[in-house]
């Protein structure tokens, strides 16, 4: 039987505003089926984007939506998260949105452990905003705010969310929507903090701007620096600069979710006793 997206979408809302070309919607077909495979009711996901072309999925995906202000997606998701324990909670955030003027809170969503799955979709630029730099945005480039070339040293999100303490921390591209899809049910049945780095084009306001003149050229250079981690491992130091590994990259079982440790709060303040960890 052919997969409905339909059931999973806004149809009404349909066609969408990306770009031609965006790995934006590989990136929701991919949750989607994802979903789908772990038999979730919609109503029982709740989806919170931020500000930027990400920012649309909140719009497309027909479940509980929250749209938030600019870097706040991990603040919002937490509350509903606390709320609502027994409920998915997707975050999905841009490159700027989430490790920008939002780092803080992905930072502490991270340290906290609370069972939030965050999608960063990286795609290196402020996008909908007309090309700023982003603190994943690669030295050299071209941006309207670093026209002589961005001199801001790159970031790392997975090295970010791990050393943070996000207990499941995966990168993907768009360019395999099977490989995102499984990584995707792996981090959404994971109890804790779910981080993924997904790698993803913008070859309007990045690529055409960067020798890079098409969608394809914009893929093929992400495809030129990704590596699978297994692949990454056996590389010297010096092979591996420029490059970052995908696949699973940490996946700890061993850590308190943050909602658990809040109900334990909760009991001991009724029984008015020391709380247990």
């Amino acid at each position: 039987m052919a997969f409905n997206y339909d059931e999973y979408l806004r149809t009404k809302k349909m066609p969408t505003l990306w770009c031609w070309g965006c790995g934006d919607g590989v990136i929701l077909k991919a949750l989607i089926r994802a979903i789908e495979k772990l038999q979730w009711n919609m109503d029982d996901v709740c989806v919170v984007s931020g500000i930027g072309c990400s920012g649309r999925f909140s719009s497309y995906i027909n479940c509980n939506t929250i749209h938030t202000t600019h870097g706040r997606t991990i603040a919002y998701a937490t509350g509903v998260k606390l709320a609502n324990p027994d409920k998915h909670v997707i975050c999905v955030s841009g490159d700027g949105d989430g490790l920008a003027i939002g780092g803080n809170h992905t930072i502490h969503g991270c340290r906290r452990n609370i069972d939030i799955n965050h999608i960063v979709v990286n795609n290196f630029i402020y996008g909908l905003t007309n090309s700023q730099t982003s603190p994943t945005t690669p030295q050299g480039m071209w941006t309207v705010t670093m026209k002589r070339g961005n001199i801001d040293p790159t970031f790392d999100a997975c090295n970010l969310a791990i050393g943070a303490g996000a207990t499941f921390v995966a990168r993907e591209t768009m360019l395999d929507p099977k490989k995102l899809e499984k990584v995707f049910v792996q981090g959404l049945e994971h109890n804790g903090y779910s981080f993924f780095d997904v790698f993803s084009n913008c070859h309007v306001n990045l690529g055409r701007k960067n020798k890079m003149n098409s969608a394809m050229a914009n893929l093929e250079w992400i495809d030129s620096i990704t590596v699978s981690k297994t692949k990454f491992e056996k590389m010297s130091e010096e092979e591996r600069v420029g490059l970052f590994p995908t696949g699973v990259l940490k996946h700890d079982t061993t850590k308190q979710e943050y909602t658990d440790m809040y109900k334990k709060v909760q009991e001991a303040h009724q029984n008015k006793t020391a709380v247990q960890l």
